[in-house]
């Protein structure tokens, strides 16, 4: 018997798939079911480490499998080859961003194609090439002409290190998502897609994605932020504020009218216009403002930071009672980007008013009352109460419950003319404008007598130039004269290009639909082809996009779709979602502090060392592989060792796929064993045309039905997505095969029949070694175009039952017994097990009590 040479036999078969074309998704519309799988696109930064290949590896098992159940499967790959670092390595390198995408394109495509993806490479498409950004620019002008793109001036998050606009969902903890730059409030004109106004229709959407993990649906529901209340507001005490400020009083939006007896102060946004009318003429409100300003921006920042406020000596009345007056200050807390930019403060129920409230020693009056508390004795003293409960101490409000009470108080507030319920969304609209070049171009002229002119559909696409440099920080689009000055298409006057370019989340938010007819000249994507493909039936990536790609994917085909180009009314892109969980890996470090690769370190006598130096090496944290982080392993060097195959088996196997799965030598040497052996046991099969299993032996026919329980198994395993457990069942079938000694004929058929299942089942998973053993039972055809199997029913009746025995109410083994046993032969079988013979030693057996076919427990003294 030979070794398997994952070497010689993957380039075989993966040149076999290519010249058969059994990836390839039909053109036309086809008789077989349609199922579209998809991995999200990489960026193509480099090179692809075993890390990355998880997700893919996943979604080619998936694709595999439905093919082999008879679907028509689309599974296509593209590249997501817009963005910064590309920008940055043109600056680092002196390399032009096109050229460092597209070398990075090819390597990356190589690699994957090792992997033995079942990819439809007819599709492929990168999002930085003019065929397909011309079509983003059509769907821009298109959203322009339908209302959805608004120019405006407003305050924007900057990142001081790349020099771009982010959008709130791209500032993590402060921090820009990329650079992880501090990030700073800047007023620019800038695009917006407004994408609020659909944010009912992306909420109540999320009810209808049964496939998608609930937490996934949380973050989005919790990002949209949907809540009922009011708008109220605050007459000004003195009626001279009302010529000061040009208003009749303070409006703050409130989810919790039912608490406005509880109202302590008011606290205004420090960019409030109200808090910026009075920095003019005091200079302590200045530069309360100012130091806000100077701070974080986001309001994960602003939640952490301490409370801190000013008194604006302003009063407002009550809305319920004009003799009530209520102090306004300003507050670094209110972000003038939600609601008004102004809250009533009612600090018994909230904890961040209670703290400001307890700073400034502002009132606590408390007006809900928990569940069996007592009204006579309830407090507030270092914690707010904020659950629901009976309203007390707010008059006509008092006996209430929080629900009754907010219609209620809306109700009176309605009536006095002094406020509205209101819906309110925590979602703002989308800001797409980048200062930087490496983006699809903002199809806009901006003329001095036409004001803003789309570019005309026949002049698209707007190219990026090629001639540009970046020796100064900024966008080299800014710079460039002859591309940005034009003649206006309405006038003829000259005018200016837009330089801003849109933000790189744009590209993959219509990307499936162009995978579906990438070949479309004079549309993005062709619309019988969208809606015969579309929605995507399993879509697989990173958690980590839950809230910025899939919910502007999702704000993208409902718009493409108001707009006439796609005819997909419930506006979801991805019928079912499956987020992955990563491959981790040891970090390592050096003396001087540097990160370690894991090629860069060696053995000396039991202690890790750094091969350059020969000093030791300190062993860190086990984490996400990351290149910043060196503790990545080339996806090539592992294939060259081990192959593609073995590499999707160990990403797939032990842990559940949701979960993380570390990465080790050990593991990763017993996958290889595991594949050795595998690959043993068929090909040391001495062969046989013989199907008649009639006479198999007991052995036998156990060999048969361990095989079609496999398939059983197998299968579910892999519609629930719970690729680990079907490893674990084909590791189950392989020890069953490499046990068996066929007794006849019918056995080698039996042993056969179970070989060439074995090839089927592991076929989604190593597809080159399932052909190798494919081959070598002399089968036709290749297995990759072969029929998914049929477990068969006969086989998969238990006729035995595995039953636990208990001594003394603990577990000291199990006896396996025909179905329906009696008692005294349980009891027998019990006594007579090995280990429960060692347990009852010394011991005198009192009773014995048998559940038939569940357990037997053995009470000894």
């Amino acid at each position: 018997m030979s070794r398997y040479n994952p070497r010689e036999a993957e380039p075989k078969w993966q040149r076999v798939w290519a010249e058969e074309g059994v990836d390839r998704a039909s053109r036309e519309a086809s008789d077989r079911p349609k199922y579209y799988v998809l991995e999200m696109f990489p960026y193509p930064s480099g090179k692809i480490h075993v890390g990355h290949s998880r997700n893919y590896a996943m979604g080619d098992v998936v694709a595999r499998y439905k093919r082999a159940r008879g679907f028509d499967v689309l599974h296509p790959m593209g590249w997501d080859a817009f963005g910064l670092p590309a920008e940055n390595a043109a600056r680092e390198r002196n390399v032009h961003p096109r050229d460092w995408t597209l070398k990075n394109i090819q390597v990356m495509r190589g690699q994957l194609q090792r992997l033995g993806l079942a990819l439809d490479w007819d599709r492929e498409i990168a999002t930085c090439e003019p065929d397909y950004y011309k079509h983003q620019q059509a769907i821009f002008l298109k959203f322009f002409e339908q209302g959805l793109v608004e120019r405006r001036k407003a305050k924007v998050n900057w990142d001081p290190v790349d020099h771009t606009v982010l959008a709130n969902e791209q500032v993590i903890d402060g921090k820009g998502w990329r650079s992880g730059a501090q990030v700073v409030q800047r007023e620019l004109d800038q695009y917006f897609l407004k994408i609020t106004d659909y944010a009912d229709s992306l909420l109540d959407g999320l009810e209808t994605l049964e496939r998608w993990p609930d937490k996934v649906r949380l973050m989005q529901a919790n990002w949209i932020g949907r809540s009922r209340g009011a708008h109220v507001t605050f007459p000004f005490a003195d009626p001279a504020d009302r010529d000061r400020f040009g208003c009749e009083g303070i409006t703050v939006f409130t989810t919790r009218p039912d608490t406005l007896f509880g109202a302590s102060f008011l606290a205004l946004a420090s960019d409030h216009s109200i808090t910026a009318a009075l920095a003019q003429d005091d200079p302590l409100v200045d530069k309360f403002a100012r130091d806000c300003a100077a701070a974080g921006t986001t309001a994960e920042e602003i939640e952490k930071a301490p409370k801190k406020g000013i008194d604006l000596h302003v009063k407002v009345l009550h809305p319920f009672d004009d003799s009530w007056e209520i102090p306004v200050w300003s507050a670094n807390f209110v972000l003038s980007t939600y609601g008004t930019g102004a809250i009533f403060g009612s600090p018994a129920g909230d904890q961040r008013d209670l703290d400001f409230a307890r700073k400034y020693n502002l009132p606590v009056t408390p007006v809900v009352l928990p569940p069996d508390a007592d009204a006579a004795t309830h407090t507030i003293d270092t914690e707010a109460y904020t659950d629901h409960g009976t309203i007390y101490n707010s008059r006509f409000l008092d006996g209430l419950t929080t629900e009754a009470a907010i219609e209620r108080a809306i109700e009176e507030l309605e009536k006095r003319g002094l406020g509205q319920g209101a819906t309110n969304y925590r979602l703002r609209d989308w800001l797409v404008s980048r200062q930087r070049y490496w983006g699809c171009p903002i199809p806009i002229i901006h003329c001095g007598s036409c004001g803003t002119v789309p570019v005309p559909a026949d002049q698209l696409p707007v190219e990026l130039p090629r001639d540009v440099t970046f020796d100064t920080p900024g966008n080299p689009l800014d710079r460039h004269e002859s591309w940005r000055n034009v003649d206006c298409p309405q006038c003829g006057q000259a005018a200016k290009r837009e330089t801003d370019t849109l933000d790189t989340f744009v590209c993959s938010s219509w990307y499936f639909l162009r995978f579906t007819s990438p070949w479309c000249e004079d549309r993005p994507f062709d619309p019988e082809a969208a809606r015969r493909w579309m929605p995507v039936d399993q879509y697989v990536g990173g958690i980590e996009h839950a809230i910025l790609h899939l919910l502007y994917a999702r704000f993208f085909t409902r718009a493409l779709h108001d707009c006439g180009l796609i005819d997909l009314p419930s506006g979801e892109p991805f019928a079912g979602l499956f987020t992955q969980g990563m491959v981790t890996h040891e970090t390592y470090k050096s003396e001087s502090g540097k990160w370690l690769a894991p090629t860069e370190i060696g053995d000396s006598d039991g202690q890790l060392v750094e091969l350059e130096t020969g000093r030791p090496v300190t062993v860190g944290a086990i984490e996400k592989m990351s290149k910043s982080k060196k503790n990545v392993v080339d996806l090539d060097d592992f294939i060259d060792t081990y192959g593609a195959d073995a590499a999707r088996w160990f990403v797939l196997s032990d842990s559940p796929p949701e979960r993380d799965v570390e990465y080790t030598d050990g593991g990763v040497d017993g996958v290889w064993r595991f594949v050795q052996r595998l690959w043993t046991v068929v090909d040391g099969f001495d062969g046989t045309d013989a199907t008649d299993m009639s006479g198999v032996s007991a052995d036998g026919l156990e060999l048969r039905k361990t095989a079609h329980r496999s398939v059983r198994d197998v299968t579910e395993a892999i519609e629930g997505f719970r690729f680990n457990s079907a490893v674990a069942k084909v590791h189950d079938l392989v020890n069953a095969l490499r046990k068996f000694l066929p007794a006849n004929a019918a056995d080698k058929a039996a042993q056969k029949e179970a070989l060439t299942l074995l090839a089927q089942l592991i076929s989604p998973f190593m597809p080159h070694l399932a052909e190798a053993c494919w081959e070598r039972l002399g089968l036709n055809g290749i297995v990759a175009t072969a029929a998914w199997p049929e477990a068969d029913p006969a086989l998969l009746v238990d006729n035995t039952v595995t039953i636990a025995v208990q001594v003394n109410g603990k577990r000291r083994g199990e006896i396996e017994l025909p179905k329906g046993s009696d008692k005294d032969v349980a009891e027998k079988t019990a006594l007579a097990d090995p280990g429960v013979a060692r347990s009852l030693e010394g011991l005198t057996v009192r009773k014995v009590i048998v559940v038939p076919d569940r357990i037997v427990n053995i009470v000894a003294g």
